[in-house]
This record gives structure tokens, C-alpha cells and sequence, in this order.
């Protein structure tokens, strides 16, 4: 008996012990206000609103709904809320970085990025190099202006390009003290890619995350840089390895954490993402 009552002793001991030691995601989570597009475009309060019900402190911007930045940072504001990131088109990037950077100080932003590069298909060394030079020209007077840019990949950018790939010569041709980058999970997956190896590989320039699931049985390998919005699904519940993921993603400096779901039933799937983020453990 005695024998007995000391295993069940050790077992809840090492039990107790790898509890103890297993860590669990713990960053402040905003969401990409671009998820709830279906509602701002015709009630802009209102998404503000849900965002705020959902229970989010920060948001990262897709635009301001037809009001100005100020209005935009002061409704935010009204419900708690504050903006730390955007993105803007990469033609205002190209053609007016100084209007971005201004339009992004009015509205409080750390972060001013872009999410989709113009281009023929398929992406080219071309137009990686035209991009980097971009980024860099904004990025220098982000920096003056005290605003960090950053680009999101989106799934087009892992064509092979020498022994890499041309998102490897963006890394390269950005110059990291003015370009940051937001890793899009979603679209690091979707063309065949792993998100551990990426956050492994460049350590320190991902500054930002969207979190984005991708429905089980979805065919990955595409770097067309789209796929049905159906395809985003609750975190947890598609294709993705968040533990190995978050793990990483803490380890090489990933500062800001955004949920980001375009799916048609976004107000239904965000309670569940965030729900899973709150008892995922690693």
C-alpha cells in the first residue's frame, strides 16, 4: 500500500511540476478592424462598438471609414480603444510617404504598414526590389516622425528566387532599422511555407502578427496570395500549429498580436478565437 500511495504521490508531483512549467499565451491581443469591414463600411460607430463588446483594447486600421484621422482616433477612443498599427495602400506608400506618415501620427499609430505590394502576377524580383526601395524611403521618414514601417506578407512573396525566395530578398533589401514586417499566419501557410522556420530565421524583424486560421483540408502550396474567405476559421479549430507557432513568434520579438477574420460569420468565430487564446499552452 505503502509502495502504491508513493507512485500516485510522485505522479501528482510531476504532474503539479509540468503544470507549473507549461507556458501559455499571455500578450495583449488586438483586432484587425478590417474583419469587421461588413459592418464599418455602412455604420462605422458600430464596428468601433463591437470591437469594443468583444473586449479588445487595441485595433490595427484598414483605413478610417470616410472620417478624418482625428475623428477617428477620438471615436476609438470613446470606446476604449486605441489604435497601434494600420495599413495603407502601397500606392500612397510609392507616390506620398509623407501624407502616410502624417495621416498615421493623427491617428496615434506605432506602426504604418502595407498588406498588399501592385503587381503583375506572378511576383517578381522587379517588383520585390521596387517595394524594398519603397519601404526603405518611407521607413526613413517614419523614423523621423517616430512611426515604424512595416510590410505583411501575403502569400505571393515565397516565389523561389535564387537559393531563397523573393520574401527572403525583401527581408535583405529592407533596411531593419526603418522596415519592420507583420507575419500573416494565414499567409505564410497558404502557399506551403512554415511560420516557426520564417520567425526562426529572421529573428527581431517581425514586430507584428496577424493570427489567422485556415480551414483542415484546404490544399496549401497556392502563391496566388488568395483564397475564399470561408477558408478563415476560429484559431484552434484549422490547420495551424499555434503552440509551436506563439512559442516562436515570443522567442523572436513578435511585439503585437492581431486577430484577423475575414470570414462571412466573424462576429460568431472571434468569441472562439479568443477563447482558444486564452487557453492555449505550450
Amino acid at each position: 500500500m505503502m509502495r502504491t500511495f508513493t507512485r500516485l504521490l510522485l505522479t501528482a508531483l510531476v504532474a503539479s511540476s509540468l503544470a507549473a512549467t507549461a507556458a501559455q499565451f499571455d500578450a495583449p491581443v488586438g483586432l484587425q478592424i478590417y474583419s469587421l469591414r461588413g459592418i464599418a463600411t455602412q455604420n462605422p460607430p458600430k464596428a468601433v462598438k463591437q470591437a469594443a463588446d468583444f473586449g479588445f483594447k487595441q485595433i490595427e486600421s484598414a483605413g478610417t471609414y470616410n472620417l478624418t484621422p482625428e475623428k477617428y482616433k477620438a471615436l476609438l477612443a470613446e470606446h476604449g480603444l486605441k489604435a497601434v498599427s494600420g495599413h495603407f495602400p502601397y500606392g500612397r506608400f510609392k507616390n506620398e510617404p509623407e501624407k502616410v506618415i502624417a495621416e498615421a501620427k493623427a491617428i496615434g499609430l506605432q506602426y504604418a504598414g502595407c498588406a498588399w505590394i501592385s503587381h503583375k502576377p506572378p511576383f517578381s524580383e522587379a517588383a520585390a526590389r521596387e517595394a524594398a526601395a519603397v519601404l526603405n524611403k518611407a521607413g526613413e521618414i517614419g523614423a523621423r516622425e517616430g512611426v515604424r514601417v512595416f510590410y505583411h506578407c501575403h502569400g505571393y512573396e515565397f516565389h523561389k528566387h535564387g537559393d531563397g525566395t523573393l520574401m527572403d530578398l525583401l527581408m535583405k533589401e529592407t533596411n531593419p532599422k526603418h522596415v519592420t514586417f507583420e507575419m500573416d499566419v494565414l499567409w505564410v501557410v497558404f502557399p506551403g511555407e512554415d511560420p516557426v522556420k520564417w520567425l526562426k530565421k529572421y529573428p527581431g524583424r517581425w514586430d507584428l502578427m496577424h493570427l489567422k486560421d485556415l480551414k483542415k483540408g484546404v490544399k496549401t502550396g497556392d502563391l496566388g496570395g488568395k483564397t475564399d474567405v470561408t477558408n478563415d476559421v476560429p484559431l484552434g479549430t484549422g490547420q495551424m500549429d499555434w503552440p509551436a507557432t506563439l512559442k516562436a513568434a515570443k522567442e523572436s520579438g513578435v511585439k503585437h498580436y492581431f486577430i484577423e477574420d475575414e470570414s462571412p460569420t466573424v462576429v460568431e468565430q472571434i468569441p472562439q478565437s479568443l477563447k482558444y487564446l486564452r487557453e492555449v499552452k505550450w
